[in-house]
């Protein structure tokens, strides 16, 4: 008999099923042996009754995780037994036989039980499968997804970006050494030189894609490997074209997650927020008068904004604008990377910013600079070579158009809209100071 989806067995009232999936949940009362299945569409509870022989033997057999094949009929439950806030809660499947296809040893805790973080990520290939864990990975597939559409959608095109390269865009801060070639290459830390590139080509070009930063640090909100978002685009006008363009991006992301993601939302006890029509936006030394006159803590001759400073500006913009958002644009030229464009009508500060989202910077944006004499020279200022970026220097030399791009991190974002405490939950497998898939101190 063909298979039959989990979500698909209410439209099968009083007919012989084939059902293929995990057992979730095994439950005995008197004779009656109850298992919840579970599918890649979801879950329904199934019974043995006493009269059936075989399918008894085997279920008695069964335990949580077991892979099993049942053949078994649909049928109505009695009235005071539906639950009708659960999936075919109003439905039971009647076992009639089962076939193990996969064996499972004891679990080593209950699935669905708390677990602190490490015994969590210790325990990933079974803890993935829990309802949460699902929950999340569900909404970041949807972020990308809709990630690739919106940008299709607006005339970009997706390219694949290199992970090993010559030279760093941030000239080789922090970056992963690899000793294999003639001379040292490094793990990209962003797509940022090839998407500039890409501009010269296809004028628009978005990229998604693992990235690496060597930090020495172990934090709530950082990875040494995470997925960006990048996306670069060509005949701009400044960076606050780029801001729009990531307004409509997010605004895009949001209603594709309320039309598919209801349920892992509300599995999470999360909420999707309003993208506004336009994001607010400060400059840095306006947020840091607001960070002075709403928060008492004075940080204006800081040269960036620390954790809590976010934190407070986000707090701010809620109250404010009723955003969850805020741009926070115009740091200093010296503190953003070569390429960065300085704003001519405001003298040693950068076109571009970071966009916060409920206490966390998320975005890097900026317009870049498009002349080869200016980009040599911001190059030279930094200490850097510019014989060392002779390949990427290649396309400002024959002709560049004003350009900008963004780079959105996939984890971070994931992780402030369903209120994860920590960034790792949002990574699949995540890699940090102290872990790549066990504990690196074990």
């Amino acid at each position: 008999m063909e298979r039959t989806y989990i979500k698909d067995l209410k439209a099968k009232e009083g007919q012989e099923v084939t059902i293929k999936g995990w057992v979730d949940i095994r439950r005995d009362q008197g004779k009656l042996i109850f298992l919840d299945f579970r599918d890649v569409t979801g879950y329904v509870q199934g019974v043995i009754l006493p009269n059936a022989t075989e399918a008894h033997e085997v279920g008695a057999k069964l335990r949580g995780e077991w892979v099993v094949e049942v053949r078994g009929k649909i049928n109505k439950r009695p009235e005071k037994n539906v639950q009708a806030d659960k999936q075919n809660g109003d439905i039971e499947l009647e076992i009639l036989a089962i076939t193990v296809l996969g064996s499972a040893k004891e679990l080593p805790f209950e699935k669905e039980a708390p677990l602190n973080l490490d015994t969590y990520l210790d325990y990933l290939p079974l803890t993935l499968r829990t309802d949460k864990a699902r929950a999340i990975f569900k909404v970041q597939s949807v972020i990308i997804n809709a990630f690739r559409e919106f940008l299709t959608s607006e005339g970009f095109t997706e390219f694949q970006a290199p992970k090993l390269i010559g030279e760093d865009a941030e000239g080789g801060a922090n970056s992963f050494n690899v000793e294999y070639f003639k001379h040292t290459a490094h793990l990209a830390q962003s797509p940022q030189l090839y998407k500039q590139i890409m501009v010269g080509i296809f004028e628009r070009v978005f990229a998604a894609g693992n990235v690496y930063r060597a930090e020495k640090h172990s934090t709530t909100r950082h990875l040494n490997e995470y997925t960006s978002l990048d996306l670069e685009m060509g005949f701009i006008k400044d960076h606050t074209d780029v801001m729009k363009m990531e307004t409509k991006l997010l605004a895009f992301i949001m209603k594709k997650l309320a039309e598919t993601c209801s349920v892992e939302f509300a599995t999470l006890g999360a909420d999707i927020p309003e993208v506004p029509a336009e994001i607010p936006s400060l400059k840095l030394r306006e947020a840091q008068r607001v960070i002075k006159d709403e928060f008492g803590t004075d940080c204006s001759n800081e040269p960036d904004l620390e954790p809590q400073h976010e934190r407070w500006l986000c707090e701010y913009s809620k109250k404010k604008f009723n955003s969850d958002f805020i741009f926070v644009t115009h740091f200093p030229i010296s503190k953003r990377p070569f390429y960065t464009y300085e704003d001519e009508n405001d003298p040693g500060y950068a076109k571009g910013g970071d966009l916060l989202f409920r206490g966390v910077e998320i975005t890097t944006l900026a317009q870049r600079i498009h002349d080869y004499d200016t980009l040599v020279k911001s190059m030279e200022k930094k200490g850097l070579n510019p014989e060392k970026f002779s390949f990427y220097l290649q396309a400002f030399k024959y002709g560049m158009p004003p350009h900008g791009g963004l780079g959105l991190g996939l984890e971070r974002l994931t992780a402030k809209l369903l209120n994860l405490e920590n960034v790792k939950e949002a990574a699949l497998f995540p890699r940090d100071l102290n872990r790549i898939d066990s504990l690196l101190s074990q």
